[in-house]
């Protein structure tokens, strides 16, 4: 999935300058490649198709004495020293061979379960969020509308006066408009539609106040 152009980027800064003219809340975006690398995920399966390897030949031990005859030409025999140095290699053959091909990110991806993927990008959001909104206006009105383009998640995060008044679950309409454009390949378009149904929804709950100036930027961040 590719990253907005910078056309598509001046659009997204658009949307969120005509959103906020509605309401004292400020919007943030950020768009994100992916929101974890995941390598605790590769280096589990590699643990476990490494401790795989002894159950597949106790259920077929036939299979680890040919090895062994094939190794040793029929002249080691079947002793458990070759017995277990077989086992071993094919063991750490299994954790290599399932490490460096995790390496490859949209298979690691498609391998991590959705609950995973999901908890890292809230909490991605989150950190995000306290670094660069949170507490940064005078009226604690920030809002972070983040998208992570490797898992196809995006999550809403509001400060606390939002917070207080935007109960979570009505974010929902924003968030289905941005994953159904997201997911046809039009990433910016997606935003913008978020943004849209967010400005919509502050300017209800949370209307512009007559001294409210503009405290956080307009722009679309990517990282």
């Amino acid at each position: 999935m590719r990253k907005p152009t910078s056309d598509e980027r001046r659009k997204v800064g658009e949307a969120v300058h005509a959103a906020e003219a509605g309401t004292s809340g400020e919007i943030v975006t950020i768009i994100a490649e992916r929101s974890d690398a995941y390598h605790d995920v590769g280096l589990h399966y590699a643990v476990l198709a490494a401790l795989l390897m002894p159950l597949f030949f106790a259920a077929w031990p036939g299979l680890l004495i040919s090895l062994v005859d094939r190794v040793s030409g029929g002249w080691g025999g079947t002793g458990a020293r070759d017995l277990m140095l077989i086992a071993f290699v094919t063991m750490t053959l299994a954790f290599l061979g399932v490490r460096y091909g995790l390496a490859y990110m949209p298979l690691r991806l498609w391998l991590t379960p959705k609950a995973t993927r999901r908890r890292r990008v809230r909490r991605r959001a989150i950190d995000l969020f306290k670094v660069g909104t949170e507490a940064r206006t005078a009226g604690r009105t920030g809002i972070l509308i983040y998208l992570s383009l490797g898992e196809r998640m995006a999550e809403i995060v509001a400060d606390e006066a939002i917070h207080a008044v935007v109960a979570d679950d009505e974010w929902g309409a924003a968030m289905a408009a941005m994953i159904v454009e997201v997911r046809e390949g039009r990433t910016a378009d997606g935003m913008i539609a978020a943004v849209s149904r967010v400005g919509t929804l502050l300017a209800q709950h949370l209307p512009r106040a007559d001294d409210d100036v503009n405290e956080l930027p307009d722009r679309l961040i990517e990282l």
